[in-house]
């Protein structure tokens, strides 16, 4: 199994658009990108997607491998190929981390989601989201505190793993 990313955090941008990656994101990375050797630069690829999407995700090359497999599966022509393709083929950009252990997001990336003086890095499991801080706190976080509010006060979120997988 491939690791993980976890955790969350803040970081600065710099005027030319640089931020500096997490470094435990940084070891997932390496981990996850087949041609990696001590030394290089990971690859990862940052799917930007349409104006819906209000934050950056970013792939390594082993979850954007998985992705495109299932993708070429689809029948050829098939909407849901032709839209598939042009999210995570079309917007979205291949870059590698610098030499430093940052990113450095093209003037567009940035623009797309209002990225300026600081980002806000969380974990998705195989893939990493970056967000504008303040978006991030109205668009996602009031959503999963609303929907948590609903809950009953002794609520265990894991029991939607039960049954999960089981053969």
């Amino acid at each position: 199994m491939a690791r993980r990313f976890r955790g969350e955090s803040h970081h600065k941008v710099d005027t030319k658009g640089r931020v500096s990656i997490p470094a435990s994101f940084r070891r997932v990375l390496e981990a996850s990108d087949p041609n990696w050797q001590p030394g290089d630069n990971p690859e990862l690829v940052i799917v930007y997607g349409d104006h819906r999407r209000k934050y950056l995700e970013c792939y390594t090359m082993q979850a954007i491998d998985e992705v495109d497999a299932k993708i070429d599966a689809l029948p050829r022509g098939s909407m849901e190929r032709k839209m598939l393709q042009r999210m995570f083929h079309g917007q979205s950009f291949p870059t590698n981390v610098d030499e430093t252990g940052r990113l450095v997001l093209p003037a567009k990336l940035r623009t797309k989601i209002d990225l300026e003086s600081e980002a806000f890095f969380i974990a998705a499991g195989d893939t990493f989201q970056i967000w504008k801080p303040e978006t991030y706190e109205v668009e996602e976080l009031a959503k999963a505190e609303e929907w948590m509010d609903d809950l009953p006060d002794d609520f265990d979120p894991m029991v939607y793993l039960d049954g999960v997988g089981d053969a």
